[in-house]
Formats: structure tokens, C-alpha cells, sequence
């Protein structure tokens, strides 16, 4: 179907008055009058020493070229080019039909030298509402179709980045209406692992969008200990994952990556691995931000909570300068869930493991009045115990104050 606004207009003095075609070399006689080069000689070569349109003798047959004239046509040129470009390329974005969605799909089999035109079309499918999401995710044999272009990738070698870009981002946008998780898993996780190659060569290189979604992905199919120890032990990809959550990314990066880390960090093993990554800096930095969400908060908490219970974490947190004066900046005024995971992490390496560094890190940092103050307030009944066990430590502390908190706080309240 042709496009009414497609239409073209052409400038009169555009067009060559012998073949009425847009010319391309205008030039001008004695007369005045333009024309196309071409026709023009080839009226004067055939013995012709009139002007076709004025039917004037010509005194001379020299042509001199109409640089004005031919710059304009350029312009003008130019101009429908980009227009028609521009429709041809929303046509080409245009959503498409579910009938014809599910023609694009069957084709995608058959057809691979289309492939990644056929995604393209899917992503503006999905991202226009929930309910082509929805219709997406009930298309029988659609997400193994994706996990399969996943799997044949061979690491990436024998497809582009861009092809496995899309084919996360698809895949991330059906996975909210895919219910059989556990089919997914055993999908992406059987044979060889290719899936976890591509996933990581879009952690890689991939966009923004992509990696986001390819960290929701993996965080969808850790759902026993089996796929977490297969997904964490995948050479390179918690390093990539680590990588996401640097203080100067996309929050919403931050974010994914750090969600993806809470649903793999389950295991001992895998714990210990992150703490001998360096992890503890990285949070430390994460919580000195002063402009962190609160949500990268919470998540950031309750990976330190989930590291400090292996040795080697609450060796790394408590030997980090900045990472428990940090943790105790979080105790007040941020949320529950913040208060919870930080007072947390404090029982577990001044309470319960009774380190020495911990210990002088929080009575530096002011953090028995944090405590009493926290006490004070509306917490619930494990952070207040917690609290409690806590202050029993720094009571029994010659280097504590406490003593004189027994009897001068009492008041204060928390905010």
C-alpha cells in the first residue's frame, strides 16, 4: 500500500522542458532557458539550431552549466531522500499484527539470513504493552526458539553480538508471563553451557538494555543450588556481573546486577568467591554514595549481610576502613528493610564472631548511639534483640563509653 504523504512534488523549473525529467546537469543556452544536458545535445547534435522551448535562432550553441540551478535540485534531493527513508524506516518499526507476528516467528526458523530484522520486530511488539507480552510468552515453542539461538551461538563465534542482543531482550521481556521457570532452566543449563557463553559475551559486549536483561535472565534460572554453583562457576561471568555494579553505572544496571548476585550468592562456595573478588570495596563504595536509590541500598546491605556469614567475608569487612562506618551511616532513616540487614550484619561480626577490628570500627564511628538511639525507635522485635546482644558487647569494653549512656539517654529519641 503506497503512503498518500508519499506523494512527490516536482518544481516546475526542476524539470527539463525536452524530457519533463528532474534534471540531473542543468545548463543554459544564449536564450535563457535551462535544460538537461543530455537532451539539450542531443537536439543540438541532430542538426538543430532553434531553442526548443522559445523556437528562437540560436546566435550560439555554447551551453554554460547552471550551478545555482543544479545546487537547488541537490537540496531538494536531499530532502525527499531523507523523507522517504524516514517513512520507509517506521514502516519497517511499525508494531506488527499478532497474526503477523506469528508469520515473523515460523519465518525465523526457515529464514536466518532475516533474523535479526524478525527480532527487531518483536522487541517493538513486546515493548508496546503487557499484553503482547503476554501473547508472546503463550506462543508455543517461542522461548525455547530464543534459548536454542542462545544455544547455537557456540560462545558467540558463529553469530553477532547484536543477533544475541536482541534475542535477551526479547527474552528478558517475556520472562514476567513465562511461568514454567524450571523449564527454562533446564533449557539454558543443559549440554555445554553455549547459553551461558552468550550470556556473558552480552554481559560483554552487549548494550545497556541488554546487559540489564541478560543479569534478570540469569537471576530467573538460579532457582536451586545446582543452577547458582553452574551460573557462578561459569569462567568470567561474575566478574561481568561485578563489573555492572561499579559506582558510575546506569543505576538501573547497578540494580539488575546486584539482584542477579542476591539470587546466586546462596551457596558457601560462592560466597567466599565473592568476598576473594574484592566485593566488600565495591559495596563500601556503593554505600558512600550519597545519591544511591533506595532500593541499591537495600540490595547492597543484603549482600554484605549474606557474605559476612563465611569467614572470609567478615574477614574483608571488617579489615575494609570504610565499610563499617558505612553500614552504620544506613542504620537510621532509610528503611526497615535497611535497618534490618545492617544491624544484621553488625550482630553477625561484633556479636556473634566477636571481632576485635569490628568492634573498635563501631565504637569509632559513634555507633553505640546509633544503637541506643535504634532501641528507642519503632523496630521490630529481632533488631531490637539484635541491639541488645550488641550493646551487651561494648558494655562489658573498657574503651566503651556506654557508662555514661546508661544514664543520660534514656530521652533521646530517634529522630
Amino acid at each position: 500500500m503506497v503512503r498518500e504523504d508519499l506523494y512527490i512534488t516536482v518544481p516546475s523549473f526542476f524539470k527539463c522542458p525536452i524530457s519533463l525529467d528532474v534534471m540531473k546537469s542543468p545548463v543554459s543556452l544564449c536564450t535563457g532557458v535551462t535544460y538537461d544536458r543530455s537532451s539539450i545535445q542531443r537536439w543540438l547534435d541532430n542538426g538543430n539550431n532553434t531553442c526548443p522551448a522559445t523556437m528562437q535562432v540560436l546566435q550560439s550553441k555554447e551551453i554554460v552549466p547552471n550551478r545555482t540551478l543544479q545546487r537547488l535540485i541537490q537540496i531538494w534531493s536531499d530532502s525527499v531522500r531523507e523523507r522517504v527513508n524516514s517513512a520507509e524506516s517506521q514502516a519497517d518499526n511499525s508494531v506488527p499484527s499478532q497474526d503477523r507476528l506469528v508469520e515473523i516467528i515460523r519465518g525465523m526458523e526457515i529464514q536466518t539470513e532475516k533474523r535479526l530484522d524478525s527480532l527487531s520486530k518483536i522487541v517493538c511488539f513486546a515493548e508496546e504493552s503487557e499484553e503482547n507480552r503476554k501473547f508472546l510468552a503463550k506462543i508455543d515453542g517461542f522461548v525455547p526458539m530464543l534459548v536454542r539461538f542462545l544455544d547455537n551461538a557456540d560462545g558467540g563465534v558463529s553469530v553477532s553480538v547484536e543477533f544475541l542482543d536482541h534475542v535477551v531482550r526479547v527474552l528478558d521481556l517475556v520472562l514476567s508471563k513465562f511461568e514454567d521457570c524450571e523449564l527454562l532452566k533446564n533449557l539454558m543449563l543443559k549440554g555445554q553451557g553455549n547459553c551461558l557463553d552468550s550470556m556473558l559475551l552480552v554481559l560483554q559486549q552487549g548494550s545497556t538494555d541488554s546487559r540489564i536483561g541478560s543479569s534478570r535472565v540469569l537471576q530467573s534460572i538460579a532457582i536451586d543450588a545446582e543452577s547458582k554453583l553452574l551460573i557462578a562457576g561459569k569462567e568470567g561471568l561474575m566478574s561481568e556481573l561485578l563489573k555492572l555494579i561499579t559506582p558510575d553505572k546506569d543505576p538501573a544496571l547497578i540494580e539488575a546486577g546486584l539482584s542477579c548476585l542476591i539470587s546466586i550468592s546462596i551457596p558457601r562456595r560462592i560466597k567466599i568467591k565473592l568476598a576473594q573478588q574484592g566485593v566488600i570495596k565495591i559495596f563500601s563504595k556503593l554505600l558512600s554514595e550519597s545519591n544511591s536509590s533506595l532500593s541499591i541500598t537495600e540490595k547492597v546491605l543484603k549482600l554484605i549481610e549474606t557474605v559476612s556469614s563465611c569467614k572470609e567475608g567478615r574477614s574483608e569487612i571488617c579489615e575494609d576502613p570504610v565499610c563499617v562506618p558505612a553500614i552504620l551511616q544506613k542504620v537510621l532513616k532509610v528503611s526497615s528493610m535497611a535497618t534490618e540487614h545492617a544491624v544484621t550484619i553488625l550482630w553477625s561480626v561484633c556479636y556473634l564472631f566477636r571481632d576485635q577490628m569490628a568492634q573498635e570500627a563501631v565504637t569509632k564511628a559513634n555507633g553505640l548511639t546509633k544503637i541506643l538511639l535504634l532501641m528507642q525507635s519503632n523496630c521490630t522485635p529481632a533488631v531490637r534483640q539484635m541491639s541488645a546482644d550488641l550493646l551487651k558487647i561494648f558494655r562489658v569494653n573498657s574503651k566503651s563509653c556506654l557508662s555514661c549512656y546508661d544514664t543520660k539517654t534514656t530521652h533521646i529519641m530517634p529522630f
